[in-house]
Protein backbone atom coordinates (compact mmCIF):
# COMPACT_ATOMS: atom_id res chain seq x y z
CA UNK A 1 0.00 0.00 0.00
CA UNK A 2 1.64 3.43 -1.15
CA UNK A 3 2.34 6.02 1.70
CA UNK A 4 -0.84 8.22 0.92
CA UNK A 5 -3.15 5.25 0.61
CA UNK A 6 -2.03 4.16 4.39
CA UNK A 7 -2.71 8.06 5.37
CA UNK A 8 -5.95 8.40 4.20
CA UNK A 9 -6.73 5.20 5.94
CA UNK A 10 -5.27 6.51 8.93
CA UNK A 11 -7.29 9.45 8.94
CA UNK A 12 -10.49 7.60 7.94
CA UNK A 13 -9.97 5.59 10.90
CA UNK A 14 -9.89 8.73 12.82
CA UNK A 15 -12.83 10.38 11.68
CA UNK A 16 -14.73 6.60 12.39
CA UNK A 17 -13.73 6.93 15.63
CA UNK A 18 -14.75 10.42 16.31
CA UNK A 19 -18.04 9.20 15.28
CA UNK A 20 -17.91 6.62 17.54
CA UNK A 21 -16.94 8.82 20.51
CA UNK A 22 -19.76 10.81 19.44
CA UNK A 23 -22.29 8.22 19.41
CA UNK A 24 -21.09 6.41 22.93
CA UNK A 25 -21.26 9.73 24.34
CA UNK A 26 -24.94 10.87 23.34
CA UNK A 27 -25.33 7.37 25.28
CA UNK A 28 -24.35 8.61 28.35
CA UNK A 29 -21.26 5.60 28.17
CA UNK A 30 -17.85 5.68 29.58
CA UNK A 31 -15.57 3.63 27.95
CA UNK A 32 -15.88 0.44 30.19
CA UNK A 33 -19.17 0.80 30.12
CA UNK A 34 -19.45 0.67 26.03
CA UNK A 35 -16.84 -2.20 26.54
CA UNK A 36 -19.17 -4.11 29.14
CA UNK A 37 -21.71 -3.99 26.90
CA UNK A 38 -20.00 -5.02 23.71
CA UNK A 39 -18.40 -7.89 24.97
CA UNK A 40 -14.61 -6.91 24.58
CA UNK A 41 -12.47 -8.25 27.16
CA UNK A 42 -10.73 -5.27 27.86
CA UNK A 43 -11.87 -1.49 27.74
CA UNK A 44 -8.56 -0.10 25.93
CA UNK A 45 -10.15 -1.68 22.62
CA UNK A 46 -12.36 1.15 22.95
CA UNK A 47 -10.04 3.93 23.46
CA UNK A 48 -7.87 2.14 20.50
CA UNK A 49 -11.31 2.28 18.66
CA UNK A 50 -11.87 5.60 18.99
CA UNK A 51 -8.48 7.08 18.47
CA UNK A 52 -8.50 5.62 15.27
CA UNK A 53 -5.80 3.10 16.26
CA UNK A 54 -8.03 -0.24 16.03
CA UNK A 55 -11.49 -1.14 14.31
CA UNK A 56 -14.54 -2.37 15.19
CA UNK A 57 -14.42 -6.19 14.46
CA UNK A 58 -17.25 -7.36 11.64
CA UNK A 59 -18.34 -9.90 14.08
CA UNK A 60 -19.20 -7.26 16.92
CA UNK A 61 -21.06 -5.11 14.80
CA UNK A 62 -24.46 -6.05 15.53
CA UNK A 63 -23.32 -5.17 19.58
CA UNK A 64 -21.40 -2.48 19.20
CA UNK A 65 -24.96 -0.74 16.50
CA UNK A 66 -27.23 -1.99 20.02
CA UNK A 67 -25.33 -0.34 22.63
CA UNK A 68 -24.66 2.85 20.41
CA UNK A 69 -28.00 2.90 19.52
CA UNK A 70 -27.92 2.32 15.76
CA UNK A 71 -29.68 0.59 13.87
CA UNK A 72 -27.69 -2.08 12.56
CA UNK A 73 -27.57 -1.57 8.76
CA UNK A 74 -27.24 2.45 9.37
CA UNK A 75 -24.34 1.47 11.84
CA UNK A 76 -22.28 -0.77 9.38
CA UNK A 77 -22.95 1.56 6.11
CA UNK A 78 -21.37 4.28 7.83
CA UNK A 79 -18.47 1.81 9.19
CA UNK A 80 -18.11 0.62 5.56
CA UNK A 81 -17.67 4.19 4.32
CA UNK A 82 -14.81 4.68 6.51
CA UNK A 83 -13.39 1.17 6.96
CA UNK A 84 -13.94 0.20 3.46
CA UNK A 85 -14.46 2.97 0.95
CA UNK A 86 -13.96 1.44 -1.89
CA UNK A 87 -15.87 -1.25 -1.84
CA UNK A 88 -18.91 1.69 -0.03
CA UNK A 89 -18.34 3.50 -3.66
CA UNK A 90 -19.22 0.22 -5.31
CA UNK A 91 -22.18 -0.58 -3.56
CA UNK A 92 -23.45 2.72 -2.95
CA UNK A 93 -22.95 4.35 -5.80
CA UNK A 94 -23.56 8.60 -5.77
CA UNK A 95 -25.02 10.03 -8.75
CA UNK A 96 -22.24 10.69 -11.66
CA UNK A 97 -19.24 8.23 -9.42
CA UNK A 98 -18.48 7.48 -12.89
CA UNK A 99 -16.52 10.49 -12.95
CA UNK A 100 -14.85 9.94 -9.40
CA UNK A 101 -13.84 6.24 -11.12
CA UNK A 102 -10.11 7.51 -11.28
CA UNK A 103 -9.78 8.00 -7.81
CA UNK A 104 -9.13 4.07 -7.71
CA UNK A 105 -6.44 3.28 -10.06
CA UNK A 106 -3.75 0.91 -8.58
Amino acid sequence: MRLAQRQRAQLLRKEAGRWLRELREKRGLSQCELADKVGAEIYSLISQVERGRGRVPPDCYFAWAYALGVEPRIFVRRLMSYYDPVTYKIIFPVPGGERVWHEFRV
